[in-house]
């Protein structure tokens, strides 16, 4: 293909401009070379926004961002940064919901792994006797939960809050109200695709690989970025009762909490979903109509009952499936 003097041009003035942009950072020179060289910006209007995190106390702006559109990517770059006479660091960021800057890399290179979804919806659930869903790091929680409700599945364990990455959760642990009997996500996982310290794609599971699969989940991306998750899955439940109960004495909290998670005691085992909140008094307590769907004059008993009491007021969220045949059982238990 010929090129006019005006596009060579053009060209050449992207190419100085790229280099020399490399060349400010402390970045190798090397990276611009790579053919993933396109999905590497140090624009700082774009770092910039990659400077802070859910937590919102610290503020560290990274070297340059990644947009990978494969996992192969990702290891193009792990590998070439292991194989460097001077090696930089890299960091992993999915929804930025990291709360004292674990995810930030100055001077480094972040991945934003969202990115690795943009082309393919990466959700692939499996029927079966222990039915399961292999699922993309980048996907959210939610996307996950309504792909596996198609086939009246869900997954075993759920954040509270489902605008998480899968990636995300795993590298943390995966807590919820729901844990309490089962344990957090982490431990509903069958296997694992990983991309190590060295560019090395390893799929891991309980039998294979172990220490590696052992190490990554929980382990804040420092042993690892994942790609990929076999997540374990259930028979969606079709219904609940939910009940708030507001307490003034935070003993008589933590016995009621007891006597419904403690193994052994006649009430455990008929709640499914347990999880307690302190709040800080009337200016809270006022507050909580605009989350939740109370009536003006519960939010009123909220706020007298917050007032009387002249300090914090304390609530458990508890919760209990059911479906048509257990509908009566599970209303008397959460009366």
């Amino acid at each position: 293909m010929e090129l006019s003097r005006q596009s060579f041009i053009i060209l050449s003035i992207t190419l100085v401009t790229t280099f020399a942009t490399f060349v400010k950072s402390s970045l190798p020179h090397g990276l611009q070379t790579l053919n993933i060289s396109s999905e590497i910006t140090t624009d700082p209007n774009i770092t910039a926004s990659f400077a802070t995190d859910f937590g919102n106390l610290f503020n560290c702006t990274p070297g340059a961002v990644f947009f990978p559109s494969s996992p192969n990517d990702v290891t193009t770059l792990i590998h070439f940064s292991y194989t460097s006479a001077k090696p930089f660091p890299i960091s992993q960021r999915g929804q930025a919901h990291s709360t004292y800057g674990q995810t930030f890399v100055p001077d480094g290179v972040l991945i934003d792994m969202p990115s690795l979804g943009r082309r393919s919806g990466r959700r692939n659930v499996t029927d079966g006797p222990f039915p399961y869903a292999d699922v993309g790091a980048e996907q959210l929680w939610i996307d996950v939960l309504n792909s596996t409700l198609k086939h009246d599945l869900m997954p075993r364990m759920l954040t509270d809050y489902l605008s998480l990455t899968v990636g995300g959760t795993l590298s943390n642990a995966g807590v919820s109200g729901l844990g309490f009997m089962i344990g957090p996500q982490i431990s509903h996982v069958y296997e694992l695709d990983v991309i190590t310290g060295t560019g090395e794609i390893v799929t891991c599971s309980r039998e294979s690989n172990s220490d590696l699969f052992y190490a990554v989940l929980g382990g804040l991306g420092q042993f690892g970025v994942i790609t990929r998750a076999r997540i374990a899955l259930k028979p969606a439940q079709k219904r609940v009762r939910w009940r708030r109960l507001f307490y003034t004495d935070i003993k008589l909290v933590t016995s009621d909490s007891e006597k419904l998670t403690s193994p052994g005691n006649n009430l455990s085992g008929i709640v499914d979903f347990l999880e307690g909140e302190i709040l800080l008094g009337v200016a809270q307590a006022s507050l909580i109509g605009s989350t939740f769907n109370f009536t003006s004059s519960d939010v009123q008993k909220i706020i007298d009952l917050a007032s009387e009491n002249n300090g914090p007021i304390y609530f458990l969220d508890v919760v209990v499936f059911y479906n048509d045949t257990t509908a009566t059982s599970a209303e008397q238990v959460i009366i």
